[in-house]
């Protein structure tokens, strides 16, 4: 199974694909995608849909996993955040894909074993389960390495949405 994590936003994206063969995990890629904020909201939302599929298209991932939103902190970001990560389901929707969605909580225990656990442990053990040496300059990425694990090892896309 390959899978096509996304960590949502607007002004940047994480994404990251991950295979599992004979359950054994492969890093096949990933990156960020970049909005600018002088740009029209709209204009930015088409452009993160445009970039998911042709990460789709070129990948060419079984499913999809993204994070739940979570804002205790900053709600004022809340409404352009969540209209991003509808066009992420929309683009994975559209690129026939399967879709998990996880909450931090979950993706840090399938990940590090503990829900709590802080995100520099949470990236160390996606360098140690993906054998990464190189460290990625987004945390973003990263994010949605751990999203595309937390999927396969939860067994695929239970609830998706085709």
């Amino acid at each position: 199974m390959r899978v096509l994590g996304i960590d949502p936003g607007l002004a940047s994206v994480g994404w990251g694909i991950v295979e599992s063969k004979q359950n054994r995990l492969s890093h096949i890629a990933r990156g960020t995608i970049k909005t600018a904020s002088k740009e029209s909201t709209t204009y930015r939302l088409k452009q993160i849909y445009q970039e998911i599929q042709t990460i789709i298209q070129e990948y060419k991932p079984d499913e999809a996993a993204l994070e739940t939103l979570y804002f205790a902190k900053n709600i004022t970001s809340a409404l352009p955040v969540a209209q991003a990560r509808g066009v992420q389901i929309l683009a994975c929707a559209d690129g026939g894909l399967p879709i998990g969605e996880y909450t931090p909580l979950e993706i840090k225990q399938a990940v590090v074993g503990n829900g709590r656990a802080q995100k520099h442990q949470v990236e160390h053990m996606v360098y140690i389960l993906l054998g990464l040496r190189e460290k990625e300059k987004s945390d973003h990425a990263t994010d949605a390495l751990a999203a595309a694990i937390c999927h396969i090892n939860r067994g695929g896309a239970f609830c998706g949405i085709v």
